[in-house]
């Protein structure tokens, strides 16, 4: 059996170390395993070393490394066991190893699924413009069972939900001015269901965010829309002209008797 021989610290990394063994044909380098590790195992010079001992050995110091590696990527922020275990797989981290290390990780409280849903929903809140469809789906992607992405929604109440519909309401409306009320309610629909908005929520931000425009709003922007029209079909005889126009105004949500009112002003 071989038998250790000498122990040194690696330059580069000072929590591990190389293990030095003799089999009976000389000093060699053998492995090396981290501090942990070590004293697990009291490796020391002079120390036999037989065949499981040595597959004890690798066993457990594959699981520092993987939990060391683990630790790094939970260093930048906060993260689900699924993407643990996702990151830990895209390594070629065995499944056994991976699994002793989540429960590493438990122990330690650096994994927790249900503190991380109760912080990703606080920070979606506060940061951002989404509703509660789209967030519960990134959880939902990020592992988190149906039970603990629901506790965590219970934070983001219908009151708040509603306010940040209704302000990425405000903002879009400033980008669609020259679009009749009907189609920029429609654009507003699409916005806000992207988003991760329900029927409901939708429904009351944009009756609270856009009202009918009055009739000289909306003649602005029926007018914006018949010039950039006429520019498409002026080439046209009159009758057809006159066709091509109002089914082109008609399809942008204006109504037909503003219609006719833009097309008399164009006479």
């Amino acid at each position: 059996m071989p038998v250790i021989t000498k122990i040194s610290i690696q330059k580069k990394n000072k929590d591990r170390y190389n293990i030095f063994t003799d089999d009976g044909s000389g000093e060699a380098y053998s492995f090396s395993v981290d501090e942990d590790v070590l004293i697990k195992h009291g490796l020391k010079k002079g120390m036999e070393l037989d065949e499981f001992l040595l597959s004890e050995i690798g066993y457990h110091d594959d699981i520092r490394k993987s939990y060391n590696d683990a630790i790094g990527y939970l260093s930048r922020r906060m993260r689900s066991e699924y993407e643990v275990r996702t990151f830990l797989k895209g390594k070629e981290v065995d499944e056994a190893i991976i699994q002793e290390t989540i429960h590493k990780l438990y122990d330690y409280s650096f994994l927790n699924d249900e503190e991380f849903a109760l912080a990703f929903v606080r920070t979606q809140m506060n940061t951002t413009d989404k509703g509660r469809g789209l967030i519960r789906r990134e959880l939902k992607e990020k592992g988190i069972s149906d039970e603990l992405i629901e506790k965590a929604l219970e934070q983001f109440s219908y009151e708040d939900e509603l306010e940040t519909a209704i302000k990425l309401c405000e903002k879009n409306l400033r980008k669609n001015t020259k679009e009749s009320t009907r189609i920029a309610k429609q654009k507003l629909e699409q916005v806000l269901s992207r988003k991760g908005f329900y029927s409901d929520i939708i429904k009351e931000a944009i009756s609270a965010s856009a009202p009918e425009k009055e009739e000289d709003e909306e003649l602005a922007a029926l007018r914006h829309q018949a010039e950039k029209a006429s520019r498409k079909y002026r080439a046209l005889p009159e009758f057809e002209y006159r066709q091509k126009m109002k089914q082109a105004l008609a399809r942008k949500g204006f109504s037909f008797d503003l219609i006719d009112k833009v097309l008399r002003e164009e006479e």
